[in-house]
């Protein structure tokens, strides 16, 4: 057994569901790729996703769910159109922003950062509708911590 929580005691496909204590900077070392979530745990039908950051994202939308977005490290901008137009919103460090279900947006870090996200799971990285996929974005449900 690891005596790192939430790694490898009390998981289940990489997750823990309640039964450890999960440490975010002990996961978020076990990966290095970039716009690639892995999930840390479920709550209810939600997966809680941690991923590092760097560049661009692409702009999409979820249809029928809000994004929520909670920064760990560095800081990370949000383009959104909305009907009253565009704007864009500036996430530092333990800040957090919901993103509305149906809202186009497009995350950017303009350096190195981390995000915890929480969203129903299932939900696409891209979600139901999106710009051309680049390379460095990986279109995803997620993925289990150690893969």
């Amino acid at each position: 057994m690891s005596t790192e929580p939430g790694i490898e005691s009390g998981t289940t496909h990489g997750t823990t569901h309640g039964t450890e204590p999960i440490s975010l900077t002990t996961a978020l070392a076990t990966f290095d790729a970039l716009w690639s979530p892995r999930i840390v745990t479920r709550v209810n039908d939600y997966d809680v996703r941690i991923a590092k950051v760097e560049g661009e994202h692409v702009w999409h939308v979820h249809a029928d769910t809000d994004e929520f977005f909670l920064v760990l490290e560095g800081e990370l901008h949000i383009h959104l159109r909305e009907q009253a137009g565009e704007r864009t919103v500036v996430l530092s460090k333990g800040a957090v922003f919901t993103v509305p279900r149906g809202t186009e947006h497009k995350p950017y870090a303009p350096t190195a950062a981390s995000i915890l996200m929480l969203e129903p799971a299932g939900t696409s990285t891209v979600g139901d509708r999106h710009d051309d996929i680049p390379e460095h974005v990986d279109a995803t449900t997620g993925h289990a911590l150690g893969s």
